[in-house]
């Protein structure tokens, strides 16, 4: 007797953009069903060309999904399609889960949890990291924060596109572990623009430096990733590690430089910054 096949629940994906788009042909390509929501019409255009179904607000979306990732940018955007009338929590039914994807503050998430429980949804937040390369691969690395029993349901979705799936914590854990991996980065980020400059200063073959230091401990994601690193979130993330350490009351002056300092870092990457590669100057192959 063949096996009976089990359907798969509807997803509900807010956000089709670099990162929801990668991450909703997985989910088809898995069996999932999936319904979008997006302010860009030209998003809610590819989702479907792609085979998603499309709703006109997150209301409309809810009314059909229990299970909704929402993948927009910032913390308004996560409060915009979340409350009011045509938000998700004025249409969820009680049980449904929100799974929130965006990079956002973990203040954010809590006050999000707590509005969602006298509705009766959970709420987890799973911030992505990786970037746009391991999205389209599905290997991305998903920080979940919430309870273990919302966490288990999110698990076999978030597989179909995360190669890593780490449980940090209650809710709004995964968003500090999203900072914290942020605040490294950066750092780290700002820190080859000084050193390649720096270097470029003695007439050093810069990638031949960057080979060794692969293999050293000046080693870093940044560095392994250089190509592919642009600055474009780095303030916005910075902002976010900011403001928890106001909520702290923390002197971190290391943080706050680096928050000052991506602010320039993307118009000198975008301008070419050092050539820890070479492939600018066509010595290695692209």
């Amino acid at each position: 007797m063949a096996a009976k096949t089990v359907a798969k629940e509807r997803i509900g994906l807010i956000g089709a953009g670099r990162m929801g788009h990668a991450m909703l042909t997985h989910l088809l390509k898995a069996g999932y069903p999936v319904t979008v929501n997006d302010a860009s019409a030209d998003a809610v255009k590819r989702a479907v060309a792609a085979g998603a179904q499309s709703a006109a607000t997150p209301a409309d979306l809810a009314k059909d999904c229990g299970f909704v990732i929402i993948a927009v940018g910032y913390d308004e955007e996560v409060a915009a399609v979340t409350g009011g009338p045509d938000g998700l929590l004025a249409a969820l039914a009680s049980g449904a889960l929100i799974a929130v994807t965006s990079t956002v503050a973990p203040a954010t998430m809590t006050a999000l949890a707590a509005a969602a429980a006298a509705t009766g949804v959970e709420v987890i937040d799973a911030p992505l990291c990786r970037g746009g390369w391991a999205a389209d691969e599905g290997a991305l690395l998903v920080l979940f924060g919430g309870a273990p029993e919302a966490v288990a349901r999110a698990r076999p979705v978030y597989a179909n596109f995360c190669s890593d799936l780490h449980h940090l914590g209650v809710v709004g854990h995964g968003q500090v572990g999203k900072a914290m991996n942020n605040l490294l980065l950066w750092a780290n980020g700002v820190a080859l623009l000084e050193a390649g400059k720096l270097a470029e200063t003695t007439g050093i073959d810069l990638p031949k430096l960057r080979d060794a230091l692969l293999i050293s401990t000046g080693n870093s994601a940044a560095l392994e990733d250089w190509d592919q690193l642009t600055f474009t979130w780095a303030l916005k993330d910075m902002q976010v590690v900011e403001q928890m350490t106001d909520a702290a009351g923390l002197a971190l002056p290391l943080a706050g430089a680096v928050k000052e300092l991506v602010k320039d870092a993307r118009r000198v990457k975008t301008n070419g910054g050092p050539d820890w590669t070479g492939k600018k100057k066509g010595t290695r192959p692209a």
